[in-house]
């Protein structure tokens, strides 16, 4: 229980990082990234590239994505969510249910 202890102070993940990881459980690049993202979020949220690849730079050096294979004909970079990512894609899931939860029981009690 200690290790998790140490990632739930990583949360809430951030909107853009949640995302990234998400669509990074299986391996994907950059360019699909952006527009599974946009399908996701039936077009709430269209990442720049400079937001996705600053995105992508902060999530390899915390070890929560890594580059798993160099497409050298595309040049594309394939990334996928590393372990500690999954769990803290689990845990800010995990999160996020109770919150909702939570909320819906107390506005229940204001009807």
């Amino acid at each position: 229980m200690m290790a998790d202890d140490h990632l739930e102070k990583e949360l809430p993940l951030t909107e853009t990082h949640f995302l990234v990881m998400l669509t990074m459980v299986q391996p994907n690049h950059g360019y699909n990234v952006m527009q599974e993202v946009e399908a996701m979020t039936q077009g709430r949220i269209v990442f720049g590239p400079g937001t996705l690849y600053g995105a992508i730079n902060n999530l390899s050096k915390k070890g929560w994505i890594e580059m798993v294979e160099q497409d050298s004909i595309n040049r594309r970079k394939i990334y996928q969510t590393t372990p500690i990512g999954r769990k803290l894609l689990d845990l800010e899931l995990d999160r996020m249910s109770r919150l909702i939860a939570a909320s819906q029981n107390y506005l229940e009690k204001g009807e």
